[in-house]
């Protein structure tokens, strides 16, 4: 038994903060890893060795700043995690390691709005069907993300608005998978998980402050602050698409009237184009129209992005985010969208909190949410399975 205060007390203590960088990160340098501890040089090099002949992390050489490095990740059979991502019109599961690498993914239509139950049962086929496919043990799943798009009461762990997704009112989205799968599962709503994968893998890389505004059939955002998602004592933070723009505006789902979501979202905005381009029309092919040169679907994505770019700025003045990434479909308007996002933000923000922004495009697209999802389970993951068999394996040498 380790005694608090102890040599062997604080070893673990040194090998958990080691083992926690290595996979939040996916891959760091022994330089990084000491600067993201706070550990020595000396220290974390012996952890390293002892990590990598116990077989937890694995070490390959690299360079960085011009000089040869050694970069430290897990080990590709540490064990895997599993994102899950209900969007309102698809269902999209991935299977990853604890190297942050995808093993497999796919994506397959479902009207998430239908009912909880074909959805829940659609995941669980899903997710078997992907494990299946890559040959892992089911005993290495350390957890499971899921993504719904709606926020989540995290007291309840249940959905907090029936107004979103009517068929899912009274369920508890981690509970019922976690009783399908036999597997811890972390819930969030799909804002945030899109935040945590542009953080980790996307356009968010190497910012703490950040917000991802997410455009589609809602308006949501998902808010980083040094580096970690804020949520909310409710779990509601970042619902920008209820920021009233107009008091005489259309009525919002919410029960308002003019809030920002009925400026931007798919389901306003298509209306605005059914008598010149048909009643087919999505915001997808509203994009494609936009960037083929189409002057109606230009001027709509031009006004979208002015629009939430007063919302931005509203986020500029109340949180000054470094960093702001748009997702979704509208993403891809690129300049379209981004210099209108830009001029509302210069317009309507403080000087320096506008100066000391950047709008940019996600880099991950439609997949931004599940892997968010996979980088929830790896966040909330423990490290005693990883450190137990790091301590069996080898005699530590205390550090």
């Amino acid at each position: 038994m380790e005694t608090p205060g102890s040599q062997s007390s604080l070893h673990r203590a040194n090998l958990e903060r080691v083992v926690r960088a290595v996979r939040l990160a996916g891959s760091l340098t022994q330089a990084e890893i000491a600067r993201t501890t706070g550990l020595s040089a000396a220290t974390v090099s012996n952890i390293v060795r002892e990590l990598k002949e116990g077989g937890t992390v694995e070490v390959t050489p690299t360079s960085a700043g011009g000089r040869r490095a050694r970069a430290v990740s897990l080990s590709g059979d540490a064990g895997i995690v599993i994102g899950v991502d209900f969007g309102h019109t698809h269902l999209r599961v991935a299977v990853g390691n604890l190297a942050h690498q995808v093993l497999a993914e796919e994506s397959e239509p479902l009207d998430v709005d239908a009912s909880s139950t074909q959805g829940f049962d659609r995941a669980e086929q899903l997710v078997n069907r992907l494990i299946e496919a890559t040959g892992v043990d089911r005993s290495k799943i350390a957890g499971v993300g899921l993504g719904v798009p709606g926020p989540i009461d995290l007291e309840s762990g249940s959905l907090g608005s029936s107004a979103i997704l009517p068929g899912w009112i009274g369920t508890k989205p981690a509970e019922e998978l976690q009783g399908r799968l036999g597997v811890p599962v972390h819930v969030d709503n799909d804002a945030n998980l899109g935040a945590l994968g542009e953080l980790v893998w996307g356009s968010g890389r190497g910012v703490r402050d950040l917000a991802y505004i997410k455009v589609a059939s809602g308006v949501g955002a998902g808010l980083v602050i040094n580096g970690t998602i804020y949520r909310g004592p409710g779990g509601t933070a970042g619902e920008i698409g209820h920021i009233t723009l107009d008091e005489s505006g259309p009525v919002c789902r919410c029960g308002n009237r003019g809030c920002l979501e009925t400026f931007a979202a798919a389901r306003y905005v298509l209306p605005l184009l059914q008598s010149s381009h048909g009643t087919d029309l999505t915001m997808e092919g509203v994009v494609r129209l936009a960037r083929d040169g189409d002057p109606g679907c230009r001027r709509v994505i031009a006004d979208v992005g002015r629009h939430i770019g007063s919302g931005v700025a509203n986020l500029c003045n109340l949180l000054n985010p470094s960093r702001v990434v748009l997702g979704g479909d509208l993403a891809e308007a690129g300049e379209l969208v981004l210099g209108p996002i830009r001029e509302s933000v210069g317009r309507y923000a403080i000087p320096s909190a506008a100066r000391q922004l950047s709008v940019l495009p996600g880099a991950l697209g439609g997949r931004a949410e599940v892997l968010g999802a996979l980088a929830l389970a790896l966040s909330e993951m423990g490290d005693s399975t990883l450190l137990d068999s790091t301590l069996h394996a080898a005699t530590p040498a205390f550090t």
